[in-house]
């Protein structure tokens, strides 16, 4: 790989780790919100909702993750 395309690369890398480090922001965000919610809320629907957003989040993080070890390992 020419020094062009790596650096192409360290570039989309560095923008992949941006926006993992917001969506965790919002992850967090969302468990506090759930973690502070009141007891009388914590089985309905909001709390329901919130756990499923945190999940996704957690999800869209791994992927990110990996999107980043493989731009890692394309740039060898």
């Amino acid at each position: 790989m020419n020094k062009a395309r790596r650096k192409a690369i360290e570039d989309i890398r560095s923008k992949v780790e941006a926006l993992k480090a917001d969506i965790e922001a919002l992850r967090n965000e969302e468990q506090e919100y759930l973690d502070n919610m009141p007891e009388s809320l914590q089985g309905g629907e909001r709390a329901t909702m919130a756990e499923e957003a945190v999940e996704n989040l957690d999800n869209a993080v791994e992927g990110l993750e990996e999107a980043a070890s493989s731009l890692d390992e394309a740039a060898v």
